[in-house]
């Protein structure tokens, strides 16, 4: 029995009278047996019953029936196409589950990290196939649908709440700023190309139209340049790939430790909200799953994914041979659409929110994640596996990313959005998928 407490009993037990330091094991139980927050059960039954979308998930089993029983192209590739429609979502909806203590910045994210998983494990089966064209343009496409379509959309659907948003301009411009490096490093690789095979002109197609038309074009339109050059190429390539990834963790760096406050949320002055200004929210939203189960569930959404993925990429080649769909048009268009599910239904919710911090983070920084990350690292893991994976872009396809960047610097360099301005966006984006669809 202990003795009675007295004046000289410590108020804290432990030693120095402090709390007892918790083993791993115990803090590791303790996270799994997620005290205070949502159960296991109510977390599942949010996380797969929460959503009418989910009742596509019976579309997964059915993607593999067909791929392993050969059905027809058109179904398999149909089926794995709407099947990683509610997983995007799912990853998505995890995602923000475990981003409600972490604020705006953080849980852009890892919104856009574990939204571009999709890219990522689309880009890696293909690149294993070596779906080289299916890579490139799947990666470009999703650049300009997240800068184009999904900012489009988020600006256009906060322009039904109000008239006018606001938004950090510092931070915007430094994003869009490094969108703008990523960009200019494939227009070198293009410029390179056309050097080395006599055509100094760069906004010509060097390449002609096959660079649309097999999976093997990357390869064939690379024929017009001998040995140097292509070792050049891919010199510049790889060289720039690593120096990119370097630039990409600089810049998390800069956003989530130096100038963390550059991407924090204006709260709006008393003299802003009687203008007009949407107050700040009196109650926040509360989280409907543990972040363990969250975790759990990001990861088993994901593993799912890349086996739908793999599907997918498998059915393309006879899909688009067999219908006449332009490789390129389902590349850029209709991939990074399905992929990028989870990103455009969060980013639109969050800008009718009044949100437009985490709606810029998502949408720009799932592009800058995408340019400055996923192809470098696609074109290294190229050159792990022995595929000639470079940075060299059809010409056409570098002019569209840099029409795209530049429109979208000129929108968000004064911090404020309407829905004119996304309206701008959708129909750059819709002009660029009529030009790939006749190309």
């Amino acid at each position: 029995m202990s003795p009675p407490p007295s004046e000289r009993t410590a108020l804290l037990t432990g030693e120095n009278g402090h709390a007892p330091r918790q083993s791993f094991v115990q803090r590791a139980l303790a996270v799994i047996e997620a005290k205070d927050e949502p159960s296991w059960g109510k977390s599942l039954r949010f996380f797969f019953l929460g959503s009418y979308l989910n009742v596509l998930l019976i579309f997964v089993p059915l993607s593999a029936v067909a791929h392993y029983l050969n059905w027809d192209a058109a179904l398999r590739f149909s089926f794995s196409f709407i099947a990683i429609i509610p997983l995007a979502k799912l990853l998505g909806e995890a995602t923000e589950q475990m981003s409600f203590k972490l604020g705006q910045t953080l849980a852009g994210l890892l919104n856009a990290s574990f939204g571009n998983a999709v890219e990522i494990i689309v880009g890696v089966a293909a690149l294993l196939k070596d779906e080289l064209v299916i890579v490139q343009n799947s990666m470009l496409g999703s650049i300009l649908s997240n800068i184009l379509l999904v900012l489009g959309c988020s600006f256009l659907a906060a322009g039904t709440v109000e008239q006018e948003s606001n938004f950090q301009v510092t931070a915007a411009q430094a994003q869009s700023s490094l969108m703008t490096l990523s960009c200019i490093t494939l227009i070198i690789p293009a410029a390179y190309h056309s050097v080395k095979s006599g055509n100094t002109n760069l906004f010509s197609n060097a390449i002609g139209s096959s660079w649309l038309d097999s999976s093997s074009d990357h390869n064939n339109n690379l024929l017009d340049l001998d040995r140097a050059g292509l070792d050049g190429l891919l010199i510049i390539s790889r060289g720039t790939a690593i120096l990119l990834l370097g630039m990409y963790v600089a810049f998390l760096y800069f956003q989530l430790k130096t100038h963390h406050r550059l991407f924090e949320p204006q709260v709006p002055t008393d003299e802003e909200i009687a203008r007009g200004a949407r107050p700040p929210p009196e109650e926040p939203e509360e989280a409907q799953m543990s972040v363990i189960s969250a975790g759990a569930c990001l990861l088993l959404i994901t593993v799912v994914t890349s086996f739908c993925a793999d599907y997918l990429v498998a059915s393309i080649e006879e899909f688009a041979t067999r219908y006449s769909i332009p490789k390129s048009f389902i590349g850029l268009i209709l991939l990074p659409i399905v992929a990028n599910a989870a990103e455009h239904v969060t980013s639109i919710w969050m800008a009718m929110k009044g949100q437009m911090e985490l709606t810029i983070g998502i949408c720009v920084g799932s592009s800058i994640q995408i340019a400055s990350f996923v192809i470098p690292l696609l074109v290294v893991v190229g050159w792990a596996s022995g595929h000639e994976l470079t940075l060299f872009f059809a010409n056409f396809e570098t002019v569209c990313l840099f029409v795209a960047v530049f429109l979208v610097n000129t929108l968000i360099q004064d911090g404020k959005s309407n829905y004119m301005e996304g309206l701008m966006l959708v129909t750059l984006y819709l002009v660029i998928a009529l030009a790939f669809w006749v190309s």
